[in-house]
């Protein structure tokens, strides 16, 4: 089974629902990146007129998540994933829809290749920059993915 934006779609229904009814959709992804859109709505407003941060934070990590599923899942191995730490930085306020890009799909084959080879753990940061419709950055976003083969 391929990974797809639709599969991804449906699969944030089932798993993540609470980012399905705030509107993270996945609209494209391959081995090297992945593009996430959220829009601004009531469901996902802050008291200041645009998207809440944790909203903007669920679809930068999807896209990054979105990326190591795709890679780990092409290994063919058994390989647990887990957010280990993180951090942002917001430029402007997030209204309209906005699109969350992670371009490290290169970063993911090294790691992945490393904790297969070696047998242990391996951690990777990976970035989420957000734009609005001009193409202004309305936030950034990086996840230290923790990568392990399972036993």
């Amino acid at each position: 089974m391929n990974i797809t934006p639709r599969k991804l779609n449906v699969f944030t229904i089932f798993k993540l629902p609470s980012a399905y009814l705030c509107g993270v959709r996945t609209k494209y992804i391959d081995s090297d990146k992945s593009i996430i859109t959220v829009r601004h709505r009531w469901i996902n407003q802050n008291p200041f007129k645009s998207m809440f941060w944790a909203v903007q934070g669920m679809a930068a990590e999807f896209s990054t998540g979105a990326l190591m599923m795709l890679k780990i899942k092409a290994s063919g191995k058994r390989v647990s994933m887990l957010v280990t730490s993180n951090n942002a930085t917001f430029t402007k306020k997030a209204t309209g829809s906005i699109t969350f890009e992670c371009n490290d799909g290169i970063l993911i084959d090294e790691v992945l290749e490393k904790a297969i080879t070696t047998g242990e753990g391996q951690t990777v940061w990976m970035q989420s920059v957000g734009k609005d419709k001009t193409g202004d950055i309305v936030s950034t976003f990086n996840f230290e993915w923790s990568v392990k083969m399972k036993r």
